[in-house]
């Protein structure tokens, strides 16, 4: 097996770096931020874009900030408390504009990673939207995948809910349907975190 120069953009926990280093790929995590995944040595802090023009990339998997795509968050282009609408409609242009970008890298196969929200639109409708309990997670979470050059991912182990009042409810969900985790300082990258099992199937089915 030919080993890949693989480039995983926007990505500090090292999740999916550390799947295809497992299957001896030459993956490496990038963020603006230190790696959380305790591997330094595989992780390029810098600007995504600035990476991508390093070496030639066989592969870039790529999980653009969601904080202004996301469907949860249009409310920010009506303006909110933290934003005048003029200052909201900058950072979601920014936003978008940064995904096309990731879109148009020069590298043959590309997967970008978002929830449902507004590039389904905005550029195009994703290729697959996965949710972690087909990959062997005790997790709902919708996940939009836009591929270039890749197949769609498989499932690899379903995962049962508990049925609460007729609804299926997974382990970070509680009854009312609302994900678990409370307000912290590390909410947010907690619930970006690629599911290992995602990760694993990442790298067997496109490694």
């Amino acid at each position: 097996m030919k080993a890949l120069n693989i480039l995983v953009g926007c990505e500090k926990s090292q999740e999916v770096c550390k799947a295809f280093r497992a299957r001896g790929h030459k993956a490496f995590s990038c963020d603006l931020l230190p790696c959380s995944g305790g591997h330094p040595e595989w992780h390029l802090q810098m600007d995504v874009l600035d990476a991508i023009k390093l070496k030639k990339w066989h592969m870039g998997i790529f999980f653009p900030d969601c904080t202004y795509l996301t469907v949860s968050n249009t409310y920010l282009t009506r303006g909110c408390s933290k934003y005048t609408k003029e200052e909201a409609v900058i950072l979601v242009n920014k936003a978008e504009l940064f995904f096309m970008k990731l879109v148009s890298a020069p590298i043959d196969k590309i997967a970008i990673e978002n929830p449902i929200g507004r590039m389904s639109t905005k550029y195009r409708k994703p290729n697959q939207i996965i949710q972690p309990y087909n990959f062997g997670e005790d997790a709902s979470k919708s996940t939009c995948l836009w591929l270039k050059g890749l197949p769609r991912l498989n499932g690899t182990k379903y995962i049962k809910p508990r049925i609460v009042n007729g609804k299926n409810r997974w382990a970070n969900q509680t009854d009312s349907g609302q994900n678990k985790l409370g307000p912290s300082e590390t909410r947010g990258e907690e619930r970006a975190k690629t599911y290992g099992g995602i990760a694993k199937a990442m790298a067997s089915q496109w490694g």
